[in-house]
């Protein structure tokens, strides 16, 4: 078919809810387009999955643009922020600071080049320039006008450090992440089984433009060792920082030891320390602390270490498809990864502070999930198995034993919710609404 018959077939304008093509011709409403983009998928499968996916943090997106003179939007390399920001603002003027041209114009002469956006612009990757947020907060501070420059960036620790010394107060913050679940799953696009979910991972790419996450990832790690570790530390010895990527990817789900991991790695400690904040701010890992209350003295001090994408895991762990998670040692510590992301996400996607933390004692009683909401605690747990079994309850059990709660959540791999007697909810993997 014809682009211009599609632009015909698909010119459809009952919604302010638009997305913009890759051909400016292009103007789909993507609620009604659904139906008709499914008849033509196998023809323009680029096209079909682009407007598929509706993003849930576009709402939170434009309420802080309502509400701030500015917004960074903040998450890692190929999360979407690009294609984000120009869908929730198709007014708005754009510049992307990767573009050697734009970057040497902004470093030279900031004034010139911000005199360029009277009206404000979608800022991409604006760390890139640091020199410019202290220009930015001049022109915001005259200005009453809110959601004037929307900021996006791939390091956070970069982008926060550069906020904090010129645009705190005048500037919100938007955590963007790769699709979770919900989104997936509303594109039509989700994975059936959780093996697949687990090995494809959550990246946009791999889904928008049909690229095998065997083919990706190890590009993917290949790009960010060789460029953007180099724009947070001058790291000499790339080859012991891509060995040290693969022993946390080994290490997914257990406590970090930095002692353990650094012998393994060949460097001290302290420099294990650095290169974790490194794959912190660029959104590669996480920490999951411990929680702070203690109700028995003797409890684990140490935090957990995780991966935002558990494709990622897969790829440096050599693993070559889903079918060879069956049997894989670390397939519940996937599970259990994937799971705690796809909460990170639903926090994120709400504008929400990241409110999870794990329990565990030194007797080996557990809660993988503690969420809190201040004015109470909720335990999670986390099961790759596809039974229910007792042992599912043990450390919701014992928590709230010991804490006097009286409710809790089991998330596992099968496909039946349950409400028991005990207060605890079980939720499937593709039915979390917690």
């Amino acid at each position: 078919m014809s682009y211009a018959k599609l632009y015909k077939t698909f010119r459809v304008r009952c919604s302010p809810c638009y997305r913009r093509c890759l051909r400016k011709d292009f103007i789909l409403l993507m609620s009604k387009s659904t139906i008709i983009l499914v008849q033509f998928r196998n023809q323009i499968p680029k096209l079909y999955l682009y407007f598929m996916v509706k993003r849930e943090s576009a709402k939170e997106l434009k309420v802080l643009s309502t509400q701030f003179k500015a917004v960074a939007l903040v998450g890692p390399r190929q999360s979407g922020k690009t294609t984000l920001t120009k869908a929730v603002f198709p007014g708005k003027d754009y510049v992307s600071l990767e573009n050697p041209d734009q970057r040497v114009f902004a470093l030279e002469d900031p004034r010139g080049f911000l005199a360029q956006y009277p009206k404000g612009a979608i800022i991409d990757e604006a760390p890139r320039v640091p020199e410019l947020f202290s220009y930015l907060q001049q022109l915001l501070d005259e200005s009453a006008e809110p959601g004037k420059f929307i900021l996006t960036g791939s390091n956070n620790f970069l982008l926060q450090h550069n906020i904090v010394q010129s645009l705190a107060g005048r500037i919100a913050y938007l955590y963007l992440l790769p699709f979770s679940i919900k989104e997936l799953k509303s594109a039509d696009l989700l994975p059936a089984g959780i093996n697949e979910l687990m090995y494809n991972g959550s990246y946009p790419p791999v889904y928008t433009q049909q690229i095998p996450a065997e083919k990706w990832f190890p590009n993917y790690v290949s790009t960010y060792v060789e460029r953007d570790v180099r724009l947070i530390k001058n790291i000499t010895d790339l080859a012991v920082f891509e060995r040290f990527i693969k022993l946390c990817a080994g290490r997914t789900g257990q406590l970090l030891n930095r002692n353990s991991l650094g012998i393994e790695a060949g460097v001290d400690s302290k420099t294990i320390a650095a290169w974790i904040g490194i794959l912190e701010s660029s959104f590669i890992v996480h920490l999951l602390q411990p929680h702070h209350q203690n109700f028995n003295k003797r409890v684990v001090r140490m935090p957990k270490l995780y991966f935002y994408d558990t494709g990622l895991v897969c790829s440096l762990m050599g693993i070559q498809n889903e079918q060879q998670l069956n049997l894989h040692p670390l397939r519940g510590s996937l599970f259990e990864n994937l799971i705690i992301s796809e909460l990170i996400k639903k926090r994120y996607n709400a504008g929400k502070p990241r409110n999870l933390y794990f329990w565990r004692d030194n007797k080996g009683n557990e809660v993988d999930i503690i969420i809190d909401e201040g004015n109470s605690l909720f335990p999670v747990e986390i099961k790759a198995g596809q039974t229910i079994t007792p042992a599912y309850f043990k450390g919701i059990n014992f928590w709230n034993q010991l804490t006097g709660n009286k409710e809790g959540a089991v998330i596992y791999a099968g496909e039946k919710m349950q409400k028991r007697s005990s207060g605890i909810t079980i939720i499937p993997w593709n039915k979390m609404n917690i």
